[in-house]
């Protein structure tokens, strides 16, 4: 059964952007973005909120066009065009580049999916990400901790009375100083 893994980058004080959404402080260099894109090809769709899609369908479609995006930017607008994409939103009408929008998160209908065969799935958006968490839907974590601190911002994980045990599955260090933690269910 394919798995969904949740990834995000956050700050080392543990928020995922800053205010007003800045996220110019993620590490990002070819070294970090080249591993991203070899864990993300190997994904079998993307499930997205609708904030998130968004935000990528207004860079990546055409990323690859741009002479300034050589590189491990425009391997990953193609890895993202051909993407199988499930967008959660109550409000989008139409998405494009492989998309399925999806009104409601279902627990039967989430597990069906992951029965269904291929790689395993992404999971994007604090959110969307509360929301299959509430459902205990989520296999695996990957945190990416940048070395940075940025004082306030959104937090990876919303406040909550459940608990998750999780056990650390792996971890690595990039020359930027970005730590990888993975973390399955226990």
């Amino acid at each position: 059964m394919r798995k969904i893994i949740y990834s995000m980058s956050i700050s080392l004080d543990g928020f995922f952007e800053g205010p007003d959404r800045d996220i110019s402080w993620h590490c990002v260099d070819d070294e970090l973005h080249r591993y991203f894109n070899q864990r993300i090809a190997e994904l079998g769709g993307f499930l997205h909120g609708r904030v998130v899609h968004e935000l990528m369908a207004d860079f990546w479609p055409t990323a690859d066009q741009d002479p300034a995006n050589a590189g491990p930017v425009a391997d990953f607008a193609v890895i993202w065009r051909n993407m199988p994409k499930y967008v959660y939103s109550r409000t989008l009408e139409r998405a494009d580049w492989n998309t399925t929008i999806v009104r409601e998160v279902v627990a039967e209908e989430v597990r069906a999916l992951k029965e269904q065969p291929g790689g395993d799935l992404g999971l994007g958006g604090a959110d969307l990400a509360a929301s299959f968490a509430a459902l205990d839907l989520i296999d695996e974590y990957r945190v990416y901790v940048h070395p940075v601190l940025i004082g306030r911002g959104r937090s990876m994980f919303p406040s909550t009375d459940s608990r998750t045990s999780l056990r650390l599955a792996g971890t690595r260090t990039f020359g930027s100083g970005v730590v990888e933690l993975r973390y399955e269910r226990a």
